[in-house]
């Protein structure tokens, strides 16, 4: 598990990733993992991070480290 890692030029924490997804604050992330499958859009590396956006959900979120697709799995 990585703390930090770069995403389309910035480096992002665990919970500004899943900001940078979830497209609003939320309460809690853990850490960044490597998801072990390639963009749908661009075949490049994807990033999964573990979330909470309430306190009654967590969420994985996808993020693409190069470009902006990104996905929610509930």
């Amino acid at each position: 598990m990585a703390d930090n890692r770069v995403v389309e030029g910035r480096m992002v924490t665990p919970k500004k990733l899943a900001e940078r997804i979830e497209g609003d604050s939320i309460m809690d992330a853990e850490g960044i993992e490597d998801a072990n499958f390639d963009c749908p859009d661009c075949g490049e590396n994807v990033l999964a991070v573990g979330y909470m956006p309430s306190v009654t959900s967590f969420y994985t979120g996808y993020k693409c480290q190069e470009c902006p697709w990104s996905d929610i799995e509930e």
